[in-house]
Formats: structure tokens, C-alpha cells, sequence
């Protein structure tokens, strides 16, 4: 079962605290899903008594997976924070999903983080994906390690995965420990530090006993611990070190492990580790390796503030004592607290009983209307997971959460109420998996509602659209699993839903001209109905909209009634003549009539406008009008043709492609009712590592069979 949250605090080690950013270690764990992140967390957490055993992902057992769709699916589905303490050294771990749908969570991860470290299968090494991911870190300028992790599988291959990881990574990736085998010759029951020298042997259990390298051992480990010296002296300040090492003298531990750390602290130098959560090898290499070498956030550029009305402010520093700004980095619900937000803390301290200002602005086209409110703060938690431990305070360059906030967002900044700052906002991707929901009963409406806001809260990679022209309630999601994962929170809040197939908005329009009668006559006692119009349809370019032209002689049809005519055709247009879409693009000529000095009216002569498209339509060529979006898919060079292909195969017409640094982008324009599933098949098409972004271009005629089922759908 999944961990209850508790504002009472959790029984066991005490909530780590620090009093300076630079005991402070923040960092990410990043890898595809399965890769084994969520069981490093447990063991690195259990290692240091920050729990008492390591709970299981297939239990459901595990601190950072409490979310129940991550038990149910045993991977993670969102970003959850474990702080340990080590060394007297704060290190908050963030467990992000290897996912592709949840890329959101991995972004809002690597904002909250200085430092990422890579989690890599020794059974299934670094596909396409994780290539991507290590890609966008390098982008952001985020400092990298590897743990090569499930050491202990039968078919673990850590040379391979170690090989793996240098050809898809690049320069500098290399290992500072060598893994150790024991008696059978399979098993890994040691590591051997080839900076230090040093021997971890776990063969009797963790924490391992130490011990110097054999001089006999030397020898196979010469020419890795040379090449790792040699990459270390490359990145140090000290120009000497190179021309002593070349002179054959032997540099010391001493004067190699503070370039080492540097280089990593920098970014210049990715370490690899050899870890086994079930057996312990490595942990206590990998938790000195992030004490040690991952950047304390000192070390971390901090984001871009300016005043909330976007007047320029100072740069940030990371100080406890500076003026507080805090970044909300997600946002959940929690049915016993209420909202919780996880915060990330730049600058300043974070203090209970403390009013501050939340602002969130620039997401208005996701649904997040900008938004500034006062609010005031009870308490400080320090999260494991669900569970959160009351805290005195969070200084700059620490993760805390708070509860109860009114109107904090994900990616909202927290600041204090008398000078309000804003937070230049990190780069989210754009959903674009549509999935249609409707309410099962009138009464699961408002608790959908609800549910909704709740979640478009705490998501920024959800967009929810009321779609006023096929009345769907959509909700644009990154993919299948992200869509499962939030119509299962709906439906654990209480409501009782369906999801129904995406209408594309069609549009209808005339393909030649045609002319209409619109006779409504009514009498039977009283007062009658009386309205004639003779109208003239003609189509207009793609765009140009509707025209309504008077050309009534002889005051066939009152001056007064005709707005009456426009406004019947218009209304006609709305309703659609065909099947049920709006019609667009044509002329609308008014050029005779009748009318009843009595019994004419406003609404007669409405009816009569309506009568008259109708009846123009009956006689004329009714075309469908599909939307037709321009695509840029960015893939590797490698998946350029099938992505071509299958283009081709949706209607699309591609307009070339171009290189983007190691990929290409691939332009297309493509008819919208060929790109509702897209995003699931590209994904499938190019193990996904393709992505795409699209935007609307304009209607073109819908080929004769599509427009008749579309016909026919609408009939049934």
C-alpha cells in the first residue's frame, strides 16, 4: 500500500537539517523507467539509517513511489523528494520518472537540482531515450555522474553498460571505481577506488571493510587508472601536474581527488560508479562521490528575477540572510492535508508563521490564468516522500514543502509580500495527446470540475480545453501513460467519468455558387407570420470569412428587416448545413424579398434568412472544410526516413528537412484529423526519441470519402 502522508512527522531518524547552503547537496536521478532509480533511492536511504529497511517497487512499499498509479504500475509517475544525511552533508535526492510522458516532472527535477545523476541498467544499458535525456541536461549546463546500477542480475554486463554509456555520452565519462568479482568469478563483491587506491570489500555485508590495493592488482587496473589521471590532470588549474605526471612522478591522491571534485562540480567530468542496491556495493563510493563532487548549490548558477510588472532586479545569490525567493517545483493534492507544495528555496530563509507573496504568470495558454495572492505560512516540512517532518525552517539552497496554500502553483515563485519577485519560468514541452472526458452523471459534473482545476494546478504539461465548437471537454496530456495516470486521480477524487473519441472541429462551405428561397408563411388565427427572401450564395477564398450584401431594390424587403435576414443566415451558418460544422468563407447576397405590412416581423424574417441558406444549400455543392496543421518533428538522422514515410502515409505533405546539431526537423504540413494519436505513434516509431510541435495553418477541402462518413456520422 502506498505511505500516508502525516503532518505529525515520521517515526524514525529525525528530519536532516542544515544551517549552510554549502552542506547542502541537491541532485536528481535520471534514467529510463527500469532502470533502477526508485531501488537506489531505498537502499541509499536505508544505508544511512534514514529508514529502517529498504521497502520494494513491486511491494509497493517504497518512499518515493507513494503515488497509488506508481504502485499500481510499479514505476514512478512523479517527482518525489528523500533527503539523507551524510557526512553531515544534506543530500536531497529527487527520484524523477524515466518516462517519456512525464518529462514534466524530469524538468521541474532538474530546476529543484544542481546536479543529475544518471541511473544505468548493467542489464539493459542506455537506449535512445536516456541519450535524450543526457542531451537535455547538457543543455541546462547541469552537472553529471553515472551509477551503473543491478550489478547483481544474472545477466548484468558492466563492461558493456560501461561502453555503452561512453559512446552515447561522450568525452570525459569515465569510471573511478573498478567492480571487484569474488570466488565464483560472476559475482560483484568489491570495488577498487583507482584514484584512492582504496579496496571496498562487501563480501561480508554493508558498510564494506577497506583496505589498499595489492601491488599484485596493479597491473590490471594500470592503464584505466591512467587514463582516468590523465582526464583528471586535463581539467585541473595546476599546469604543472601534466608535465610531473610526464616526467613519471607519482601524483598523489591528495592532489588528484580536489581536481576531480572540480571538474564534476563544473560539469567538465562525468564519474562512474558501480552500484548494487541489493547487495550494497557502491553505496557509500556513490554517497562520498555526491558529498564530494556534486556541486553545493554555492556552486549553481540561480535563476533570472525581475519585479512581478517584469521591471529588471538584481541577480540572485544563495543566501540565507538575502531577500527570500522560492520556486514552487510541483504541487499535489493530498486527500488528509490538502494542497502540498514541494519548494525549492534560492534565496532567503523560509520561516513558519511568515506571509508571503505568490506569483505565477506567463502560463495563461495552459490554463493557469496569471495570479498574485498574500498567504501565510503555518509551517516548514522537510518531505520523505509523503511523509512530511516539521522543520524549523529551509535556508537558500534547500527543498522543503508547505501545505494549504489557496493559490500556489507549480512554477509559482514565493517571495516576500513587500517587495514581490518573479521567477523567469523553466521551459515546459507542450501536450499533445488529446483525450476527451465527459461526466458520467449530472451530479460527477462539479466534482469534475474540481478535480480538474486541482490537477491543471499541479501539472503545467496538462492543458484543459472546453472546445466551443465540438462542446468536448479535452484534456491535452503527454501520452497514454500520462492520460491513465490523471483519469485514474479523477476517479480516485470521486468522480465517475468516460472518455469519448477527439472530434476535429470541421468547417463547411459552399463549392459553388447557388441561389435560395426562404418563404416562411404562417397564418391561423391572430397574429401571422409573414417573411420572403431571395438570397445569392457565392464561395470566397480560404480565410476570408463571411460577407453579407445588400442589394434589395424597390423596398422589397423592409430596411428594418434586413439585419433580421443577416442575422437568421448567421445563425444557420453556427448550426451548419450538412454536418453540423460551421460554414465559412462565402458571400451572402440579399437582392429581393416580400414582406406583410402586418404580420412581418424580426423573427420571421430570421426564420426566412435561415430557410434561404437552407434551401441554397440543398441546390448548391456543400464542401467539408478539414484544419490542416504545419508539424516540426525533431528526430534522429536515423528515423528521417520512416518519419518521412509515415508523413506521406497521413496525408501529409512534407516541406523538407534540416539538421539540428545531432538530430533533424522534419516539416510537414499534416490534416489535424490524422494527428490526434500522433504523439503516441511517433513515439513508437522512433523509440522514443522523436518529438514534434505543431501550430494551425488553415482549412482545405476534405477528400469525398472522409467528408461522407463525416456526413453520415452526424445523421446517426
Amino acid at each position: 500500500m502506498a505511505q500516508k502522508t502525516s503532518e505529525k512527522g515520521l517515526a524514525g531518524a529525525a528530519a536532516p537539517v542544515v544551517t549552510e547552503p554549502g552542506r547542502v547537496r541537491n541532485v536528481v536521478l535520471v534514467g529510463h523507467s527500469g532502470s533502477g532509480k526508485t531501488t537506489l533511492v531505498e537502499a541509499l536511504l536505508a544505508a544511512t539509517g534514514t529508514i529502517p529497511r529498504a521497502g520494494s517497487v513491486a511491494d509497493g512499499t517504497t518512499v518515493t513511489d507513494h503515488d497509488p498509479a506508481a504502485v499500481r504500475q510499479q514505476r514512478s509517475v512523479a517527482l518525489a523528494c528523500a533527503p539523507l544525511l551524510h557526512d553531515g552533508v544534506k543530500i536531497n535526492l529527487l527520484d524523477a520518472p524515466g518516462y517519456a510522458d512525464f518529462v514534466g516532472e524530469l524538468r521541474a527535477g532538474l530546476r529543484a537540482a544542481d546536479a543529475a545523476l544518471f541511473v544505468v541498467s548493467a542489464v539493459d544499458g542506455v537506449d535512445d531515450s536516456t541519450v535524450a535525456l543526457w542531451e537535455e541536461c547538457a543543455a541546462v549546463g547541469m552537472p553529471r555522474a553515472v551509477a551503473i546500477t543491478r550489478l547483481d542480475h544474472p545477466r548484468a554486463d558492466y563492461e558493456q553498460a560501461l561502453q555503452d554509456c561512453q559512446d552515447a555520452f561522450g568525452d570525459n565519462v569515465m569510471p573511478i571505481y573498478q567492480p571487484m568479482l569474488g570466488d565464483d568469478g560472476q559475482s560483484v563483491v568489491g570495488l577498487l577506488g583507482l584514484v584512492t587506491l582504496r579496496v571496498l570489500d562487501y563480501s561480508q555485508g554493508y558498510p564494506p571493510r577497506t583496505g589498499q590495493v595489492e601491488p599484485a592488482h596493479m597491473n590490471p587496473i594500470a592503464d584505466d587508472r591512467n587514463q582516468l589521471i590523465e582526464g583528471i590532470i586535463a581539467e585541473s588549474e595546476d599546469e604543472t601536474l601534466m608535465d610531473r605526471y610526464v616526467a613519471g612522478e607519482l601524483i598523489s591522491t591528495e592532489a588528484l581527488v580536489p581536481d576531480l571534485e572540480k571538474a564534476v562540480a563544473r560539469g567538465n567530468f562525468y564519474p562512474v560508479i558501480p552500484v548494487c542496491a541489493g547487495t550494497g556495493v557502491g553505496l557509500d563510493a556513490l554517497l562520498d562521490g555526491l558529498v564530494g563532487g556534486a556541486p553545493s548549490p554555492l556552486e549553481h548558477e540561480l535563476p533570472v528575477v525581475t519585479g512581478v510588472d517584469g521591471s529588471p532586479r538584481p541577480p540572485l545569490t544563495c543566501d540565507p540572510d538575502g531577500p527570500l525567493v522560492a520556486e514552487v517545483v510541483r504541487t499535489t493534492i493530498d486527500r488528509h492535508v490538502g494542497r502540498v507544495s514541494l519548494v525549492r528555496v534560492f534565496s532567503g530563509t523560509l520561516r513558519p508563521d511568515q506571509t508571503l507573496h505568490v506569483s505565477g504568470h506567463g502560463m495563461a495558454e495552459r490554463g493557469h490564468p496569471d495570479h498574485d495572492a498574500d498567504e501565510r505560512v503555518a509551517h516548514v516540512y522537510s518531505p520523505l516522500g509523503a511523509q512530511l517532518r516539521e522543520v524549523g525552517g529551509c535556508i537558500a539552497g534547500d527543498i522543503c514543502a508547505i501545505t494549504k496554500s489557496g493559490s500556489a502553483e507549480t512554477g509559482d515563485t514565493l517571495s516576500i509580500k513587500d517587495d514581490p519577485l518573479l521567477m523567469e519560468p523553466w521551459s515546459m514541452p507542450e501536450p499533445l495527446l488529446p483525450i476527451a472526458v465527459v461526466a458520467k452523471t449530472r451530479s460527477d459534473e462539479d466534482a469534475l470540475a474540481k478535480n480538474l482545476a486541482r490537477l491543471v494546478a499541479g501539472d503545467p504539461t496538462l492543458r484543459l480545453e472546453r472546445n466551443p465548437e465540438t462542446h468536448q471537454l479535452v484534456l491535452w496530456t503527454m501520452g497514454e501513460s500520462h492520460a491513465d495516470v490523471v483519469l485514474d486521480r479523477l476517479r480516485a477524487g470521486g468522480v465517475e467519468l468516460d472518455t469519448e473519441p477527439v472530434k476535429v472541429a470541421l468547417r463547411e462551405t459552399f463549392g459553388a455558387g447557388s441561389q435560395g428561397h426562404g418563404r416562411h408563411v404562417k397564418q391561423s388565427g391572430g397574429h401571422g407570420q409573414y417573411a420572403v427572401c431571395d438570397i445569392k450564395v457565392e464561395p470566397l477564398p480560404r480565410g476570408e470569412g463571411f460577407q453579407f450584401v445588400d442589394k434589395v431594390v424597390g423596398g422589397a424587403v423592409p430596411h428594418n428587416y434586413i439585419p433580421s435576414v443577416e442575422k437568421g443566415v448567421r445563425a444557420q451558418l453556427e448550426k451548419g448545413l450538412v454536418a453540423g460544422y460551421p460554414v465559412v468563407d462565402l458571400r451572402v447576397t440579399l437582392y429581393d424579398g416580400k414582406a406583410h405590412s402586418v404580420d412581418s416581423s424580426d423573427a420571421a424574417f430570421q426564420t426566412a434568412g435561415a430557410l434561404a441558406l437552407r434551401a441554397a444549400a440543398e441546390s448548391g455543392q456543400i464542401t467539408l472544410l478539414e484544419p490542416v496543421d504545419e508539424i516540426v518533428v525533431k528526430v534522429p538522422d536515423t528515423y528521417v526516413g520512416s518519419v518521412m514515410s509515415d508523413l506521406s502515409g497521413r496525408r501529409g505533405r512534407p516541406m523538407g528537412s534540416e539538421s539540428d546539431g545531432d538530430a533533424s526537423l522534419v516539416r510537414a504540413e499534416v490534416p489535424a484529423t490524422e494527428l490526434v494519436r500522433y504523439a503516441v505513434e511517433l513515439r513508437a516509431l522512433t523509440s522514443g526519441t522523436g518529438t514534434f510541435t505543431r501550430h494551425y495553418v488553415r482549412h482545405e477541402p476534405m477528400p469525398a470519402h472522409l467528408a461522407d462518413a463525416a456526413r453520415k456520422e452526424h445523421v446517426r
